[in-house]
């Protein structure tokens, strides 16, 4: 997958099969496009090509809004998006000038005249442009106007459920991991550099690597203890992860600590990807370190079992 962050220097796409949107966790619904993106494509002979803006438009709109909490950053979405097989991205700067494009003037300058699209593909319900003006019904006008196919895609449903982004982040936010999974297509995940803590977790047998978020803005699931997968250097490890105050030991700063199974090595600076698959229970505080010790060792028992290690 190539990704463009230059829209002056996108190379000449042939027969560019195009989608356009946040595509924040790149869920199911999302996926769904995608696929038809590449049937499509493999039709024409063509190329897949998805849109996207950085930041999230809802951050340039509303800034004095701080509800947002973003299922994916943009190195998460690139990521998420390489496994798709889509062959470009294209990441559009989304600035106060952007925002106030006309529909019209965005299918005409860059649709139309940069990309030369050549059929375009939706989600349900899609609004772009000045004001949200821009519809699917827009979409068909202009498609006769300017030579292009436009199609949208229905909603993607489970359980008679339409997926969507803010339905997974409530999900994760109400400790329903297995629905974000469900929704998701994948395990949520994070990912963040490994800083230098306490190393308390050494001291009783259970060292953990404190992980950094970087984007402030990402979800971080509720506090408490769950059994997770975490990748590093393209090994994939079973492990407990922590998100909390560790109130045993009085910390009144927030942290997510992972115990990583079966793992040996000194990784400060490093990145790592954790992988959510269930919730083992609420973070607790403990009546000394002995205590904690014993619950941690009950831990590590039922998520080696929950992971089928």
């Amino acid at each position: 997958m190539q990704v463009h962050y230059d829209i002056k220097n996108i190379p000449q796409i042939k027969n560019a099969i195009v989608s356009q949107g946040t595509f924040d966790g790149v869920h199911l619904a999302h996926k769904k496009i995608i696929e038809r993106l590449k049937q499509i494509a493999s039709i024409k002979n063509g190329e897949t090509v998805l849109i996207t803006f950085e930041p999230h438009p809802r951050i340039v709109l509303f800034p004095n809004d701080n509800g947002l909490q973003l299922l994916s950053t943009l190195n998460e979405k690139i990521h998420l998006l390489e496994k798709t097989g889509i062959d470009h991205l294209i990441v559009l700067p989304f600035t106060k000038e952007f925002s106030r494009q006309t529909s019209e003037q965005f299918i005409r300058d860059f649709l139309v005249n940069k990309l030369k699209t050549n059929t375009l593909v939706i989600g349900y319900d899609h609004r772009f442009g000045k004001n949200r003006e821009g519809s699917f019904e827009h979409l068909k006008e202009s498609s006769d106007l300017y030579g292009f196919e436009v199609e949208e895609i229905p909603e993607q449903d489970i359980d008679d459920v339409a997926v969507s982004s803010t339905k997974i982040r409530q999900a994760l936010l109400n400790n329903d991991i297995k629905t974000a999974k469900k929704y998701l297509g994948n395990n949520y995940s994070i990912e963040g550099k490994v800083i230098k803590g306490k190393q308390l977790g050494r001291t009783i047998g259970y060292p953990t690597a404190n992980i950094e978020i970087e984007n402030s803005l990402k979800l971080i699931p509720q506090d408490g203890v769950y059994a997770v997968w975490v990748w590093y250097n393209k090994g994939k490890f079973g492990g407990m992860l922590n998100i909390g105050n560790n109130p045993t030991v009085s910390n009144k700063v927030r942290s997510i600590e992972v115990n990583i199974f079966n793992f040996d090595k000194e990784i400060y600076d490093e990145e790592l990807k954790i992988e959510f698959e269930i919730k083992l229970r609420n973070e607790e505080k403990f009546n000394g370190l002995d205590e904690l010790k014993n619950q941690l060792y009950k831990d590590k028992i039922h998520a080696f079992k929950l992971l089928e290690m």
